[in-house]
C-alpha cells in the first residue's frame, strides 16, 4: 500500500479530515475531531490505527508487522508496519474498524451534547 493510497482510502470515509498537528511530517485524520488514523509522510513506514484493546494485543501476538502504538496509548493503538509484510485487505479491514470505532464514539457524543 502506498502513502497516496492509504490517504485516499482514508478521506473517502464520511466526515473525515486530514491535519498536521504534530508539525509538517505526521498526517493525521480525523472524523468528527478525533483522530483514527495517522503516519509519517516523508518514510511511510508504518500507520498507527486505533483498535479494540483485546484485537490489540491479538494482531501484535499473531504479525510481526504490528507493535503496540508509537507515542500513543498502547492499549487502544497498534503501529502497523507497511513493509508490504500484510496484505492490503486486512489493512483496509483495520483502518475501517479505527473508522468506525471513532466515528461510533465521536458521533454518539455529539448527538448526547445535543440533546441537553
Amino acid at each position: 500500500m502506498s502513502l497516496e493510497f492509504f490517504r485516499d482510502y482514508c478521506l473517502k470515509k464520511e466526515g473525515v479530515t486530514e491535519e498536521f498537528p504534530f508539525g509538517i511530517n505526521t498526517l493525521v485524520f480525523k472524523v468528527a475531531g478525533k483522530m483514527f488514523a495517522l503516519t509519517d509522510v516523508e518514510n511511510f513506514e508504518s500507520i498507527n490505527l486505533k483498535c479494540l484493546p483485546e484485537e490489540a494485543i491479538q494482531w501484535r501476538e499473531q504479525y510481526d508487522a504490528v507493535q503496540p502504538g508509537y507515542h500513543m496509548n498502547k492499549k487502544h493503538w497498534n503501529t502497523v508496519m507497511m513493509d508490504r509484510s500484510l496484505p492490503d485487505k486486512i489493512v483496509k479491514q483495520w483502518i475501517d474498524q479505527s473508522y468506525y470505532l471513532v466515528a461510533k464514539k465521536a458521533l454518539s457524543g455529539r448527538k448526547s451534547k445535543k440533546s441537553k
